[in-house]
């Protein structure tokens, strides 16, 4: 294979100008309709899984290896990547939980592929071929384009026998889904009750239970706590805890004597292109009248015509930016002469950015019209897409590449001290002939931040299965490569009353104050049934009445006043002028609710013409198709075997 001509190939790809900045991003988007299905095989799963053991999960023998899971779980970050660009954080990645969604995807499409084969469904050639032509991203003047197709296919590395295949599997089990959902229809009884599930309209009376307002009636004893800790043990079991001694092998203690070689710092550029790429981007200065968009089209006009008299100007030799000073609506670069700096594609609105980019430096555009009003663009430098050259970069290629090089070296010492002293267990020998001093944290729990370290799963996990004494092998982490031993060892227990008495005395008051409240919500809802007025069944009490206006199933879940409850909210649409009292209370964000109907307007379905109940039920279809899916892929995973594979459990029950 010429590596060396492949990788040229890449670059040369790259370098392109606008088109490789636009095959990046259109390739995003066709790859994330294929998040969970990519190198799956037909019916029998990975043969990489199946030929070293490597799988992440088996649906009914169906095997998937690590690297699929991978591929799928990194697939699904970047698009959300993509989507939540900067908003898109380590929190907001766990909060998705991305890496459940990715095995489930993949556990569905196996699935569906399953039931596909047994429906007997096939995906002809000449579909394959329509649905890749269909392809914006293949295009060329709207055409399907081959050489362009290669080309985008050939920068994310994929051949064409690969996409093809892909694709294929995704017209499959496109397939399935419409053939299972075909089985799905509505009437207009349907279209009625959804129209009336939107748009009927409540008002509620409510009054709230919270369990601290209940606090004081209390009783608390010694033999009541003694009791209640006694029924609630395990809620008070201390984990597991350990204590470790380490040495840390600082890759910058050696960072000054490291040596490179050209055929290193070339590897090292190679292998991080990505970091010395350049968008194609336009340094301008513009100057703006502003017109606002409800604006009427006489000042529209008026203020068109200011800027094209400016634009007279500017050609007769008027300074640029001095009329920007005197002239321009925009306060932020008004002051600067109008000058804007440097930016790229997507960051302007799309008649300026489409202005600014065909523009030559120095050149003026004509007026040109957007949401913020008329402006005049003046291009001033242009900068091309591509890869800056090695010899530009060189300093920060060497201190990369000097950096990478350290790392492997403290690695590697590391490794070696640990294979010399690693039967003996000897931390401390290990210490000295590397000429370290040997650390310790204080103890801590599974799960728990290292002290001095921060969060570690993966050393957390196998720390916590070593012996006391055990010497491990070395890992890197953020301050650099750890090896480490067990010093001490914690095991988890169940405390002694006594100290853990006010934790208990707090939870039972917590317990106890609950149930007062929910007995007087109850209470309340008795007097409201035996005829007595809302108002007279709170006298004596420090409650309110409060009035939620009237809402509809438009706030989805959410009750004004309240809070998000699926279990109220139906209870609620469900009160009627013959039943207006809740049937029981209700806890909503730990208050117990009880609620009368106030006032109630019922909506007519006859009100909607016939282009809007056409488009109710288009929507309305869509949810029961996606609900009825979603109810077979249920049945199909619980009538399937699948087996996770323990590495991979632990990965989805920890911290990422």
């Amino acid at each position: 294979m010429d590596t060396k001509g492949d990788v040229n190939s890449m670059l040369d790809l790259i370098r392109k100008k606008k088109k490789s900045l636009i095959i990046k991003v259109v390739f995003y988007l066709i790859i994330g309709a294929f998040v969970g299905t990519i190198f799956l095989v037909w019916g029998k799963g990975s043969d990489k899984a199946q030929s070293d053991g490597n799988v992440a999960v088996t649906i009914n023998g169906s095997q998937v290896s690590y690297d699929d899971y991978q591929t799928s779980y990194s697939n699904l970050y970047n698009l959300y990547r993509s989507v939540y660009k900067e908003q898109f954080t380590p929190a907001l990645e766990k909060q998705l939980n991305l890496r459940q969604q990715a095995l489930d995807s993949l556990i569905d499409q196996t699935l569906l592929l399953e039931e596909g084969k047994r429906l007997g469904i096939r995906v002809s050639k000449q579909e394959l071929v329509d649905s890749i032509a269909a392809i914006d991203a293949f295009k060329e003047n709207g055409v399907f384009n081959k050489e362009r197709y290669v080309q985008v296919l050939s920068y994310q590395r994929l051949t064409t026998d690969a996409f093809e295949a892909m694709q294929e599997r995704q017209l499959f089990v496109d397939k399935v889904r419409e053939l299972l959902q075909e089985e799905v229809s509505i009437d207009d009884d349907d279209i009625d009750a959804e129209y009336h599930r939107r748009n009927d309209k409540i008002d509620l009376n409510v009054v709230k239970f919270a369990p601290p307002l209940f606090e004081s009636k209390v009783d608390v004893d010694d033999e009541a706590l003694q009791s209640y800790f006694e029924e609630h043990k395990e809620e008070y079991r201390l984990s597991e805890k350990i204590a470790l001694d380490y040495l840390v092998f600082d890759p910058a203690n050696g960072r000054d004597a490291v040596t490179l070689d050209d055929a290193e710092l070339e590897k090292y550029y190679r292998r991080h292109l990505d970091a010395y790429e350049v968008k194609e981007q336009v340094k301008a200065s513009h100057i703006l009248i502003k017109a606002e968009a409800e604006s009427s089209d006489e000042v529209k006009e008026e203020k068109r015509a200011f800027a094209e008299k400016l634009l007279v100007d500017l050609d007769e030799g008027a300074d640029f930016a001095e009329l920007a000073r005197k002239h321009s609506d925009d306060p932020g670069s008004a002051s600067r002469g109008g000058e804007l700096g440097f930016f790229t594609r997507g960051t302007m609105v799309a008649p300026f950015e489409e202005a600014a980019f065909t523009l030559k430096p120095g050149e003026l555009s004509g007026v040109v019209e957007t949401s913020y009003g008329f402006h005049i663009i003046r291009a001033d430098e242009y900068v091309e897409a591509g890869i800056k050259k090695l010899a530009d970069v060189i300093n920060a290629v060497k201190e990369g590449a000097r950096a990478d090089k350290s790392k492997q070296l403290a690695f590697e010492k590391a490794m070696d001290l640990y294979n010399i002293n690693r039967k003996g267990g000897s931390l401390a020998a290990a210490a000295d002939a590397g000429g370290l001093s040997v650390e310790q944290t204080p103890l801590f729990t599974r799960g728990e931040a290292i002290p001095g370290f921060g969060l570690l799963p993966d050393v957390s996990g196998v720390a916590f299965s070593l012996d006391v004494g055990e010497l491990t092998r070395p890992v890197q982490v953020e301050k650099g490569v750890l090896l480490y031993t067990v010093r001490e060892k914690q095991p988890s227990r169940i405390p002694d009353f006594a100290d853990v008495r006010g934790a208990v005395e707090e939870a039972y008051r917590q317990q106890q104050s609950r149930l007062l409240a929910e007995e007087a919500a109850q209470e309340l809802l008795s007097k409201l049934a035996s005829d007595v007025s809302i108002e007279d069944g709170i006298k004596g009490l420090k409650l309110e009445i409060e009035e939620t206006g009237l809402f509809s199933r438009g706030y989805g879940d959410f009750i004004p006043g309240v809070g998000s409850s699926q279990e109220l909210a139906e209870a609620a649409f469900a009160l009627t002028a013959e039943q207006p009292i809740l049937s029981g209370a209700i806890e909503v964000d730990d208050k117990f609710i009880v609620a009368t109907l106030k006032e109630q307007e019922i909506a007519d379905p006859a009100s909607i013409d016939a282009s809007e109940r056409e488009s109710l039920r288009e929507s309305l279809l869509g949810q029961r198709k996606q609900e009825y899916l979603d109810e077979k892929l249920k049945q199909l995973r619980d009538a399937a075997q699948i087996v996770i594979s323990a590495s991979l459990q632990s990965s989805l029950e920890g911290d990422f």
